[in-house]
């Protein structure tokens, strides 16, 4: 009986054993078989310390596929101080490599932590300096590649374009309103470290960073290179307080060039005022139109049917009086006896204050809020400006009579081009947009494509067609005519507004503009260009910026490939005029027929013989009168 009590707890103990014996052996089986990724994982993680590989941003190019914004490789400096066995000779010799205090220095090298990033001093290093630090090839200091931003054309672009800052992050423009696009996906260069820090001998691993998207403009770089040169003629001839400039395609509302002055380099950008940063003028800047803003309140009136503006005639006397306030006319005396085509034509404000009177407030303003004006345009750049326009119930007889002719309101470049826009291509409000696509970086495969966005009709085509006609006439026959281009049709409107500062109107301070479309028959390109306050100029806008106007889009016309015109108006000439001929063919006639056909201009001959055998410019060119013709002459 006792034995019998013996062996069974013998059996119960040995039971006991082997079981415990089988579960370790079953999960140590389990381990080896079945948990073992998941722990080299977890041991991986413990060991593995990662060194940066900064991705690079999407690029930024224009319609055409024009880099605008770039990527450089640079160096920078990353520490792991515990494999550091020499801190005080480190830091010695990083301190005067980085032109750093030691004391400084050390706040790395001595820092306690598993890696350290030498910020901001050891970062974006030119190759001189990484080549110096890698010649001591020190434990425990490593150089790691970093993405910097590049802009290849500078200041040009500049505020659309934005810029970044040192961790590559946007800070302006395109560049903070997509960054979450244009950033990547960063990569890591993966250690392995013991307990203390000490590098283990293993292979190291690689993740490579992923770039981030693509973005395409609809800017096209080179009628914006037209813009940044003439608004910088403008700034070193005429000095103003700033100036601006934006090309739009009128149908669709991309927008083709936008720039303005004064301008930043983003390569530099930390030299620059936080205000000259950030102030994208053509959308941020609201001011007193001026008579550009007369092109809304005379479609207004051609759609509500007030007057017909080639029979029905206004008499300017030099000037009106409203509710006892003189309102005159830019022409003292007046001009006399005019059609309302000719009102516009002359830019004359006492006919615009009997056109507001005939719409009245109520309908005006109806058209004032159609085109767009008092709420921001949705246009896809930061910074953009509501402008003001008077509230229905404070306009008065004076409110009514001066907004009909831009003065007392307050609109953005960016809402004239919009609304001028409509009124010249049928009548249709679109939404204006700068950036036309996110691309995939690989390939640039389109991934996310903007399309032209329709906000609502405003006038019909009938008065849009009307409306051209008359742009036209005010270059070819009025205040616009310094813009007219032989054999082009351009419709045009010049802009004269007094500036305002604290409620009054400054002396002899304005910003000059001027809106003109190309060609005004069948309109491919609106242009706007503004001068605040310039020196050394007469006061009047067709004297300052309708020739600006011009050249840019004489620039225009040849990049857009537009062709020459029949049917247009012919420009009325006055005495300062330039007078434009097709330059004849004189290629093989005797230098005596050369001579009389080239009369109206100055000619230099060349070469020995008396047959024409080249000639410069080439026949066919429209070509002042006075300008020098090179003829030369062989057998």
């Amino acid at each position: 009986m006792f034995n019998h009590s013996i062996n069974s707890r013998i059996k119960i103990i040995l039971l006991f054993f082997l079981s415990f014996f089988i579960v370790i052996f079953l999960k140590v089986l389990y381990i080896e078989m079945i948990d073992y990724k998941k722990l080299v994982s977890l041991a991986n993680d413990l060991w593995s310390r990662d060194l940066p590989v900064e991705a690079s941003r999407g690029l930024i190019l224009d319609r055409n596929g024009v880099i605008l914004a770039d990527n450089i490789t640079t160096t920078s400096l990353v520490l792991v101080p515990n494999q550091i066995t020499n801190k005080e000779e480190v830091s010695k010799t990083l301190s005067e490599i980085l032109n750093v205090s030691i004391d400084e220095m050390n706040k790395h090298v001595y820092k306690k932590t598993s890696i350290e990033r030498v910020h901001p001093e050891g970062r974006r290093l030119s190759y001189e300096i990484a080549d110096k630090i890698n010649s001591y090839n020190f434990k425990g200091v490593y150089l790691v590649k970093e993405s910097k931003r590049y802009y290849p054309y500078g200041e040009t672009l500049s505020h659309v374009l934005g810029y970044v800052g040192i961790d590559n992050q946007g800070l302006g423009g395109i560049e903070l309103m997509y960054d979450k696009y244009l950033t990547g996906e960063n990569g890591a260069i993966k250690y392995f470290s013991d307990a203390k820090g000490g590098k283990i001998n293993l292979s190291e691993i690689y993740l490579q960073p992923a770039s981030g998207m693509n973005i395409t403009l609809t800017i096209d770089i080179n009628i914006q290179m037209a813009v940044e040169r003439e608004l910088n003629n403008v700034e070193s001839t005429l000095k103003p307080d700033n100036s601006l400039g934006i090309v739009v395609d009128p149908n669709t509302l991309e927008i083709l060039a936008m720039s303005s002055r004064p301008t930043f380099n983003p390569n530099n950008y930390k030299i620059f005022s936080t205000e000259v940063l950030n102030r994208n003028l053509p959308v941020w800047m609201t001011y007193e139109p001026g008579s550009t803003f007369k092109i809304i309140t005379f479609s207004s009136a051609i759609e509500e049917k007030v007057v017909d503006i080639y029979n029905d005639h206004f008499y300017d006397s030099g000037s009106v009086h409203i509710n006892g306030t003189r309102i005159g006319c830019w022409k003292s005396k007046g001009h006399g006896d005019q059609t309302f085509l000719q009102v516009l034509e002359n830019s004359c404000n006492p006919g615009f204050v009997k056109l507001g009177q005939l719409l009245g407030k109520d309908k005006l303003f109806s058209y004032f809020d159609l085109f767009g004006f008092g709420k921001k345009t949705g246009v896809d750049l930061n910074g953009e400006s509501v402008g003001i326009i008077f509230p229905i119930d404070k306009v008065g007889e004076l409110e009514l009579v001066t907004s009909a002719f831009g003065q007392g309101i307050s609109v953005t470049p960016i809402q004239q081009v919009t609304a001028v826009s409509s009124v010249v291509n049928g009548g249709n409000l679109y939404k204006p947009y700068i950036v036309k696509s996110i691309n995939e970086p690989m390939n640039n495969t389109v991934i996310i494509e903007n399309n032209p966005k329709f906000v609502r009709k405003t006038i019909s085509l009938e008065t849009s067609n009307t409306m051209r006609y008359a742009l036209e006439s005010v270059v070819a026959r009025g205040g616009g005519r310094y813009a007219y281009i032989d054999g082009y049709r351009i419709g045009g409107k010049t802009g004269t507004a007094q500036k305002v500062e604290n409620g009054r109107y400054l002396d002899n301070n304005y910003i000059m503009s001027f809106m003109s479309v190309v060609p005004a028959n069948d309109p491919k390109a609106i242009l706007y260009v503004a001068i605040d306050n310039p020196k050394h100029t007469a006061l009047l806008s067709s004297y300052t910026t309708a020739p600006v106007a011009r050249r840019i889009l004489l620039d225009i016309i040849d990049i857009m490939d537009i062709k020459r015109q029949e049917g247009g108006i012919e420009k009325v000439h006055y005495w300062d005029d330039e007078i434009y001929y097709i330059l004849p063919n004189t290629i093989g006639k005797t230098k005596k027929e050369a001579a009389k056909d080239l009369f109206y201009y100055n000619v230099e001959y060349s070469g020995t013989g008396d047959t024409v055998i080249s000639q410069s410019p080439n026949p066919g060119t429209y070509l002042a009168a006075g300008s020098t013709v090179r003829i030369l002459l062989g057998n």
